[in-house]
């Protein structure tokens, strides 16, 4: 590290920041994180990940997390099931007993892990970043809104280096000037299934203890096993961006929500249809945006971008928060080990960079596949190939 430790700012507080917040913390860097949520129970987590050994699982490694990270994960969770509209499963893949390659973990846990292993106080909650601001000494200042009496003087410090870890919409990337998201095309609509072993044995037995993914012609339905007896099932369609299903609050009403989504599955299997018929009342409309590879934001020397705000892609390739925990714990170990903030970005977008690019483009291979008339063959190549 340099003679004198740079003090980090990180805007987000979602896998990438807290693992960048934690590798610099076992460095002895100053950091702290901002949060717009107000508290880590402001909105649901989403559903599980699987954590890759090259990326998600070696950047827990880097942050002294493993162990921690093994009591939490479900390698059971490895289990895959993909098939067509007439429910016939076409691949199979079950774990190995006893290795767990990419076991899944629920994303409230793995941030539960990562909270807990930072110092009180890192991170500053209800921060919602609109802009960034020069301080006289040349640092930079994030601006929130919204200061309210829990503002005090830490939203007002100055910080040797700034990362967005701020997500698909980052207001640091757009600070910066960087490219703006683009429409993929596909849409999820999210629901969820609270105990289907009890309420619907066949629902249970069809997702196993991992995922299934049925695709054809252009639709899809994936449904994924979470912990506490929770199934979450994402309907997902190929419409245009502004389809009436997704605009003047239809999805807000759950008779509209099922009868819509029921008629573009019209001729799927009743087995697959019971996904649908066992869903709870809330349908969350989850649009997938991406950015093109390549860098999408310009250079500069102290401010940085992680995860979803560097390189954010659809989840057909499984990628985006292993390679957002990767980001941040390399992006820590260079500003730990680098002789300047400078060197330290410059290290790691360096590799960052095509990474990102990499991934982008296995995400925009997958969604092609899964998504595409000719599915489900071409999901079954895919999926086969990444299981």
């Amino acid at each position: 590290m340099a003679e004198t430790s740079p003090r980090v700012a990180v805007v987000g507080g979602g896998p990438g920041g807290l693992t960048l917040a934690r590798v610099l913390q076992t460095h002895g860097v100053d950091v702290t994180v901002f949060e717009r949520d107000a508290s880590p129970a402001a909105r649901p987590p989403g559903g599980t990940l699987d954590l890759h050994p090259g990326t998600g699982q070696a950047a827990l490694a880097a942050a002294g997390l493993t162990e921690g990270f093994l009591a939490l994960s479900r390698p059971e969770g490895e289990e895959v099931r993909v098939s067509g509209a007439d429910g016939q499963v076409l691949v199979h893949h079950e774990p190995t007993p006893g290795v767990a390659a990419r076991p899944e973990i629920d994303r409230g846990d793995l941030r539960s892990l990562l909270l807990d292993s930072l110092a009180a106080g890192t991170v500053r909650w209800g921060r919602a970043l609109t802009g960034i601001a020069a301080a006289p000494d040349g640092r930079s200042r994030p601006v929130f809104a919204g200061r309210g009496a829990a503002a005090d003087a830490a939203d007002d410090a100055a910080f040797d280096l700034v990362v967005g870890a701020d997500g698909a919409w980052s207001k640091t990337r757009a600070h910066l000037g960087g490219a703006a998201p683009a429409f993929s095309g596909v849409h999820l609509v999210e629901a969820r299934i609270e105990g289907p072993g009890t309420r619907a044995p066949a629902v249970a037995a069809l997702v196993g203890d991992g995922s299934l993914y049925a695709f054809d012609g252009g639709l899809g339905i994936m449904a994924q096993r979470n912990t506490h007896g929770v199934v979450r099932v994402y309907f997902t369609l190929r419409e245009p961006e502004g389809g009436a299903l997704y605009t003047g609050g239809a999805l807000d009403r759950p008779g509209t929500a099922r009868a819509a989504l029921r008629e573009r599955f019209a001729g799927w299997s009743p087995g697959l249809l019971d996904l649908l018929d066992l869903c709870g009342d809330s349908f969350v409309h989850r649009p997938l945006y991406t950015l093109p590879p390549g860098r999408t934001w310009p250079a500069h020397p102290a401010i940085t971008l992680i995860g979803d705000a560097a390189h954010l892609m659809t989840p057909f390739a499984g990628m985006g928060a292993n390679l957002a925990m990767l980001d941040g714990a390399e992006l820590g170990l260079a500003v730990a080990r680098e002789a300047s903030v400078r060197e330290a970005v410059e290290r790691y977008e360096r590799d960052a960079v095509p990474r990102g690019s990499r991934g982008i483009e296995a995400s925009e291979r997958g969604l092609a596949a899964c998504m595409a008339p000719e599915a489900p063959a071409s999901a079954v190549a895919y999926l086969s190939a990444l299981a």
